[in-house]
């Protein structure tokens, strides 16, 4: 990456706080060029929890300050409960935090060195509640770059997927659990910081309590998402993603959803801005911001709504690997979305495991071809499918698809006579019957090698008894054929000649998603299932004329001292002799200091899953994390752990959290809760 030290207008930084109307003070920083009161510039908002003051000041310092150097001013706020705002967080994207947003955006306007005019960004968090606060069509805010992030709470975060729990609900409600007990600096807001803090631990509960309670769609998703009247949106938006994150569907649907000037881009990326984008090829996303920017909010020509609408990494065939440093492919665009130029190619299933190419209207059943086939999968498959949504640290991308391929039911091209170029949402069509009443299914795409090496490229999940509706599931008849339809991750991907294409169902996909309450076993009717691949032809002199992204660069980082470096593992422990198996994640991110505050910073998180073969009571999620805050003699810590347990009838959740101010415990508690299943 290519450090910019000298920028076209000097910068200057502050800290301080915006006292809100109802007297709720929020911490802030901003850069901006000194010369801002003579020459006012627009404000750049990111609104996030995740602390200004040390947990993202690094990412913060050269991106903010880069759009300061360019005549912005880079704003960063914390949300109240977080960093050294007051209050206390209970919960995801609550109507008070939107609130306080648009009061943000208002304040900001006002300001004697701000245009009047904002835009927000963010990623994840930031990406969420700029869409949303965004649908309040507050007059401030002009533009919005949303990454990573999803207009959908329901559907499309890291709570569920086609109505199946997912894995990261656990690891993201425990992320929070931990991010809860972080004090705010006694530098900034004194004495009272003590108080601030046993106040957040005494009162920001065990969110994945309350996140269990809501397994269906309900109001509580709702809220906040913005598919439900994308109207609401009233100011341009660039919406941003990566295909190893969990949230490039999103893209998509806002791009044909929304009836605002819009763009969307999703490269090779996880979850992380895309400057620093791994798998690779990372981007000059910081200039790309600028172009954005300068259009909507200085009202100079840039050239950047001329281009096509959506631009995509089309990736290329590669062998399977739990990380990638770079993802070998290039960029192709579409000048709309919905894009005309998709055409859905169509592959029926045989009882011989075939995948045929088929016409797109159903036809009359091919003799033989509709000999059902069962499947029943142990607990094992899913241990190599990654994380939904990947953070490339530790490497949490899935692993060889054979792995997993030995307890599903599998169908497979021919070896391809030709490439087959995706871009799109895969979807398959399913005839189908379950010998339960709660069931769910799993199906990956995957590329087969000339080696017969299995990458997946997409997958998608469906519980049954959401077939009809996410907020009205129906428990299922055993034994009564049901025709569903299963969409997959939208995925761009080059199958090239001579590998094939294979679709593996199985019915559970442990630890990514949470089995249904007893062991199931699903008929499949080949004659009514299919296939469907959203197929594109190469367009390659309007490739060869896209503009070329420029490498990444970045504002100068900030002094940090390594004191212990980071470590990370992934692990499969197979226990023979107990029949028992756990997944477990290590991600140690090790010790440092910020040089410029002085304040040493540690956290550790261990993640294990754990079945016993054949025993669905059995599944257990633990999550542990310990994080260190140090500067002279003060020194706080905490520890929180989370266990996750089922049976047939309901979860239950045990907790502690404890904290620590030098070596004595100050603050103690526990939940033990059972949450029954709701169809899931």
């Amino acid at each position: 990456m290519h450090i910019v030290n000298d920028f076209p207008r000097d910068v200057q930084e502050e800290e301080g706080w915006i006292t809100l109307a109802d007297g709720c003070r929020l911490g802030i920083r901003i850069w901006r060029p000194v010369d801002a009161e003579s020459d006012p510039v627009p404000a750049i908002l990111e609104y996030l929890p995740y602390r200004k003051r040390d947990l993202t000041a690094m990412r913060d310092a050269q991106t903010h300050a880069y759009w300061a150097g360019h005549g912005y001013a880079g704003v960063r706020v914390d949300i109240r409960g977080s960093g050294e705002s007051d209050g206390v967080l209970t919960d995801e994207y609550l109507q008070q935090e939107l609130d306080d947003g648009v009061e943000i955006l208002h304040w900001l306007g006002q300001q004697s060195w701000c245009t009047g005019d904002v835009g927000m960004i963010g990623i994840s968090w930031g990406g969420f509640n700029g869409l949303q606060i965004a649908a309040l069509q507050p007059p401030e805010l002009k533009a919005v770059i949303t990454l990573c992030s999803t207009d959908d709470r329901y559907a499309d975060d890291v709570h569920h997927m086609g109505g199946c729990l997912l894995g990261d609900n656990l690891s993201w409600a425990s992320t929070m659990f931990d991010g809860n007990t972080c004090p705010p600096d006694p530098l900034l807001v004194g004495e009272r910081w003590r108080d601030m803090w046993l106040e957040r631990l005494e009162h920001s509960g065990l969110w994945l309590a309350t996140w269990l309670q809501h397994q269906r769609r309900d109001d509580y998703w709702k809220h906040g998402s913005v598919c439900e009247d994308f109207s609401r949106i009233r100011c341009p938006v660039y919406a941003i993603s990566g295909w190893a994150d969990g949230y490039c569907n999103a893209v998509f649907r806002l791009l044909a959803g929304l009836d605002v000037p819009r763009k969307g881009l999703v490269g090779p990326w996880a979850h992380m801005y895309p400057y620093h984008g791994v798998p690779g090829p990372a981007i000059g996303f910081l200039q790309e911001s600028l172009r954005w920017w300068d259009y909507w909010l200085k009202g100079k020509e840039t050239g950047i709504m001329d281009e096509p609408m959506l631009r995509v990494w089309m990736q290329e065939s590669v062998p399977p690997s739990a990380r990638y440093e770079v993802r070998p492919g290039r960029w192709v665009a579409e000048p709309s979305w919905p894009s005309p130029r998709i055409e859905s190619k169509h592959f029926r299933f045989t009882s011989g495991h075939d995948l045929l190419p088929a016409p797109q209207s159903p036809t009359a059943c091919v003799s033989g071809d509709d000999v059902p086939l069962s499947v029943r999968s142990p607990l094992s498959v899913g241990l190599y499918a990654g994380k939904w949504c990947s953070y490339n640290a530790p490497p949490d991308l899935p692993h060889d698809q054979r792995d997993e391929d030995g307890g599903s039911l599998i169908f497979q091209t021919a070896r391809l006579e030709q490439d087959i170029e995706i871009c799109g949402q895969p979807v398959v069509e399913l005839e189908i019957e379950a010998d339960q009443p709660v069931a769910m299914v799993a199906l990956r795409l995957s590329d087969i090698a000339d080696d017969d090496k299995a990458t997946r490229i997409s997958y998608g999940l469906l519980n049954l008894t959401h077939r009809d509706s996410d907020e009205f599931p129906q428990p299922l008849e055993p034994g009564k054929r049901y025709h569903v339809r299963v969409p997959l991750k939208h995925i761009a991907h080059n199958f090239p000649v001579g590998n094939a294409i294979r679709l593996s169902l199985s019915t559970s996909y442990w630890p990514l998603a949470w089995p249904s309450p007893v062991p199931v076993k699903l008929t499949v009717h080949p004659v009514g299932c299919r296939l469907i691949l959203p197929c594109r032809e190469p367009q390659p002199r309007e490739e060869e004329a896209l503009p070329q992204f420029s490498p990444p660069e970045a504002a100068p980082p900030l002094a940090v001292t390594v004191i212990q470096p980071s470590q990370e593992a992934w692990r499969v422990i197979r226990d023979l002799a107990n029949d028992q198996t756990t997944l477990e994640v290590i991600n140690d991110q090790g010790t440092f200091r910020l040089d410029d505050i002085e304040l040493e910073l540690s956290a550790r998180v261990v993640e294990r899953y754990t079945y016993a073969y054949g025993n669905y009571d059995s599944l257990s999620g633990w999550t542990e994390w310990e994080r260190t805050f140090r500067r002279g003699g003060w020194e706080v810590r905490s520890v929180t752990r989370t266990l996750m347990t089922s049976n047939a009838a309901s979860f239950r959740l045990r907790a502690t959290m404890d904290a620590f101010e030098g070596d004595s415990r100050v603050f103690s508690k526990s939940w033990d809760e059972e949450i029954p299943r709701d169809l899931v």
